[in-house]
């Protein structure tokens, strides 16, 4: 957020500056006005760009190189946008709201900079690892994906011979006897304990003595949370959920709350239908026109508090009347032409806008399962029944972040985004889901595995799942 701030604020007076430039006046109010108002498009134009092909996001964009080669992209929807802005201003000449492109020119070393100056102290955190345990082993090999520019691992403490071997191999080590040692010479900012057994073993009067210093001490848990935005199910046990930071009474979390997030999901979609009234019926004809069948493919799926709801989408397969797997792999052969057109954009979601004014869902919120699936979720995957304290919602944590299911352990994936967003939901955490959906439209989906759509649901069986779509 900070980065798009500047960035989009520095596109912004560079347009003043060139406007002014290129312009010469007498600089009188009325023309640093003038100049203002032509400058307002093109910077929005650049900094919404940039945020739909996600130049903001560091995780996909770590270095300077990758920025570049996503850059020209970016410039060409900019080009779009402003183009649309020319339509609704005849006015304002393209040229004219084009020369907020020239200001990326001096925007351009202003990333350069950022991305040296994020992997210096103070923008850089030294981590030091405690523990060779399988979380461990995770939390080094997600920091070494180069999506978390903010940390860098510095060395690795266990007594275990485990630190001779791949990923830990490669950062100095030693024992926690020698923690203290370990601290003088590395200098972390962050202890992450991930010790596998610490019964007896967790060096409590040198981790007291960090804390004193200024050095945060973090369970592996919790740092795994909030460095790749889900939770780690498998080490979760209810009396750490119970005590955990999280699910306390906020925004989501009272009556009155509760019904104002109600009213918002309302109110969208009554508008949604009314706006996008045109299009369901240009869909409907290019669905009727495709391929037989009915225009909606309604399915039973799981809501709040375990009720059954019938989920409305617009049908994206050829009809099947025998039972067949449920999984997207076994099922993209009968995508219709039409159906994977819709599947990119997310369109074949928009009837479900009536499921909102129905009650099944809000806009945000864990997708609905289908109901075939939920004795064999409940029985393999931990904690899955919290996903029913919450309404089902049209898109979701675990939509952005990690997209379509096609089997058994991926959806117990998806299911640590779910239970992140059920314990840290908030309005500023919805918010970024909705913008993070709408940059998903926009941009479009590449291929991806295809939802099945069954007539008749088979036994519910790892060879008769449905993904959650």
């Amino acid at each position: 957020m900070t980065l798009a701030l500047v960035e989009t604020t520095s596109i912004f007076v560079a347009m003043c500056a060139l406007i002014l430039w290129a312009h010469p006046l007498q600089a009188s109010a009325a023309d640093v006005g003038a100049a203002l108002r032509q400058s307002l498009a093109p910077s929005l134009a650049c900094g919404v760009a940039f945020y739909v092909t996600r130049l903001y996001d560091l995780r996909t964009v770590p270095t300077f190189s990758r920025f570049a080669s996503r850059l020209p992209r970016s410039l060409a929807l900019a080009v779009g946008l402003l183009a649309g802005a020319s339509l609704l201003h005849p006015h304002r000449t393209l040229g004219e709201a084009c020369l907020g492109l020239a200001a990326l020119g001096l925007v351009l070393p202003l990333r350069v900079v950022s991305y040296d100056v994020l992997q210096r102290r103070p923008f850089r955190e030294r981590v030091l690892i405690m523990g060779t345990s399988p979380m461990a082993r995770q939390l080094v090999e997600e920091l070494q994906t180069g999506r978390h520019y903010r940390y860098r691992v510095v060395g690795i403490v266990d007594d275990a011979d485990a630190v001779r071997e791949p990923p830990f191999h490669q950062f100095p080590s030693g024992s926690l006897a020698q923690l203290g040692s370990m601290i003088e010479r590395l200098a972390p900012d962050r202890i992450v304990v991930a010790l596998g057994e610490r019964r007896g073993r967790l060096p409590v009067r040198e981790l007291l003595e960090c804390r004193t210093r200024g050095i945060l001490v973090e369970d592996a848990v919790e740092a795994y949370q909030h460095l790749t935005g889900k939770l780690a199910i498998e080490a979760l046990t209810p009396s750490s959920l119970i005590f955990a930071r999280g699910f306390a009474r906020g925004f989501f979390n009272s009556g009155i709350d509760r019904g104002f997030g109600r009213i918002v999901s309302v109110g969208v979609a009554v508008v949604g239908l009314i706006v996008f009234a045109p299009l369901f019926g240009l869909v409907a004809l290019a669905i009727k026109v495709d391929s037989p069948g009915p225009v909606f493919f309604v399915h039973d799926r799981i809501g709040l508090r375990g009720r059954r709801f019938r989920l409305i989408k617009f049908r994206t397969m050829h009809p099947s009347r025998a039972a067949t797997s449920e999984w997207a792999r076994d099922n993209h052969d009968r995508v219709t032409r039409v159906g994977r057109w819709l599947r990119q954009f997310r369109l074949d979601e928009l009837p479900q806008f009536v499921n909102i004014l129905r009650g099944d869902m809000n806009l945000v919120g864990p997708r609905p399962h289908p109901v075939s699936n939920v004795d064999l979720f409940v029985a393999t995957i931990p904690h899955y029944w919290l996903r029913s304290v919450v309404r089902p919602g049209l898109t979701g944590w675990a939509q952005i972040r990690y997209g379509y299911a096609n089997n058994l352990d991926e959806e117990t994936e998806k299911m640590r985004y779910d239970l992140y967003y059920i314990k840290h939901r908030s309005a500023w955490l919805d918010v970024r889901i909705l913008l993070a959906t709408i940059a998903t439209v926009v941009r479009g989906r590449e291929a991806m595995p295809a939802a099945p759509e069954i007539a008749t649901a088979p036994a519910a069986s790892r060879a008769a799942l449905s993904k959650a779509a």
